[in-house]
């Protein structure tokens, strides 16, 4: 029998677009691939609208606070509807960055030097010494995220504006330059390494998303064994967490010191972007899964008590 696909995408995060382009093209490459699906712009209704709809398959595109924090994923446990991506738990402590390098320095991977402190005394004075990062403790897709320049007289006012809406702390770290490395686990496989250039301050939302704002290289141009060193690392991520289905671990990599450079891991995405361009699928394509192999995996991987 044919399974029926519910993708969940839209949502009312920041990262709402995000996840309509995600949902869009999973949901065509599943068709593709020969499933029934119904693509569901998920609001505050979702009970009832998959209580109608009865799918066998719930494929999580959602992106952002309500998609990956464990929140849909309690209420899928609690339907008993299978689901793709990671559980409850795992996305969970993802979300939140504070708890997530708890987990990973816990883990035996390089973290970054961080504190946690209210936003309004982070852009009263420099929590620590420039350059530094200032982030959101919980939101994907870069937003809210600013660096601090070495010098720099002060702190970013932004953070204090009308606009943010990411909580009333925020995580600061050092900045770490050199390059921007990223790995997909798939299953309890480690993908390829690609590293991410962008003529832009950082790999933010515009260079994640706007058209010829990033360049992806994979494999990425590294020595040997610092490539295998971001697979492994990227495959004691995934299981630290407890990672389900597919994740993405993101790294930064500064080959400027020492003999094998500095290479630190800044994040684990259990809900990493999901367009046929995307660094997931891209990463999936170089080990030779097509887009439709690889969403068609996700679903037939799919389960509940993830």
């Amino acid at each position: 029998m044919t399974k029926h696909v519910a993708v969940l995408m839209g949502g009312w995060s920041n990262e709402r677009q995000v996840s309509l382009s995600s949902g869009t093209e999973c949901a065509a490459a599943l068709r593709r691939a020969g499933y029934r699906v119904t693509e569901v712009d998920v609001g505050r209704d979702i009970a009832n609208v998959l209580a109608d709809l009865k799918p066998d398959v719930a494929f999580n595109a959602l992106h952002g606070p309500f998609g990956e924090s464990g929140m849909i994923q309690g209420f899928l446990e609690l339907i008993q509807l299978p689901y793709t991506h990671s559980g409850v738990l795992a996305s969970a402590l993802a979300m939140d960055k504070h708890q997530a390098k708890i987990v990973l320095k816990a883990a035996g991977l390089p973290v970054t030097d961080h504190v946690i402190v209210p936003r309004a005394e982070a852009a009263r004075s420099h929590a620590m010494a420039t350059p530094y990062v200032i982030k959101p403790i919980a939101d994907g897709s870069s937003f809210g995220v600013h660096i601090v320049k070495q010098g720099a007289n002060q702190p970013p006012q932004e953070i204090l504006g009308e606009s943010w809406n990411s909580g009333e702390e925020v995580m600061v770290e050092r900045y770490i330059p050199g390059r921007e490395l990223t790995c997909a686990v798939m299953g309890d496989v480690a993908l390829g390494v690609t590293e991410i250039v962008t003529e832009l301050s950082f790999y933010n939302y515009e260079a994640k998303y706007a058209k010829g704002g990033s360049v992806h290289i994979i494999p990425a141009q590294l020595k040997p064994k610092i490539y295998d060193k971001v697979q492994k690392l990227s495959l004691a991520a995934h299981a630290a967490f407890g990672c389900r289905g597919v994740s993405r671990t993101d790294f930064r990599y500064n080959d400027a010191v020492g003999e094998d450079g500095e290479l630190v891991c800044l994040e684990i995405n259990t809900q990493p972007g999901m367009t046929e361009t995307s660094l997931v699928p891209e990463q999936a394509k170089y080990a030779g899964h097509s887009f439709e192999d690889l969403v068609s995996w996700m679903v037939e991987d799919a389960s509940c008590n993830r």
